[in-house]
């Protein structure tokens, strides 16, 4: 009777785990597609967590992008990553680049947060560290 217990939860464990592999889990952001991986891509290539963090993690210049894609949108994105700030360099990306880091962004805001309190974030859009 116990081995057949065993043995009834083993399959049930292996056809979950098949499920799992196959379908994903839809809610939190599914597997990265293609302009996704582009755009991480990009982002290492650039080296923009010297100065932008994600998850709370990188660099101190500028703000953590996390949650921007929700919280500003692709157009605010866009006009950033392709015009650049006082602080951030143009960097002469093409349209297709710009638009895989915007989607690079956009799925790490699917996939998590980070909020910083506003008391703790400078004009410049840095964060002020205490």
């Amino acid at each position: 009777m116990v081995t057949k217990v065993w043995v009834g939860l083993l399959v049930l464990f292996v056809i979950y785990t098949v499920a799992v592999y196959v379908k994903g889990d839809p809610g939190s952001g599914g597997t990265p597609d293609r302009h996704v991986m582009n755009g991480w891509k990009v982002w290492q290539d650039k080296n923009c967590q010297s100065c932008h963090q994600l998850y709370g993690l990188g660099g101190y210049m500028g703000p953590d992008l996390t949650n921007t894609a929700g919280l500003k949108g692709r157009k605010y994105m866009r006009g950033f990553i392709e015009y650049g700030t006082g602080k951030m360099p143009a960097f002469g990306l093409s349209a297709a680049e710009i638009d895989d880091i915007i989607s690079f962004l956009s799925w790490v805001d699917q996939s998590g947060s980070s909020r910083v309190p506003a008391d703790s974030v400078h004009w410049t859009g840095t964060y002020l560290i205490r």
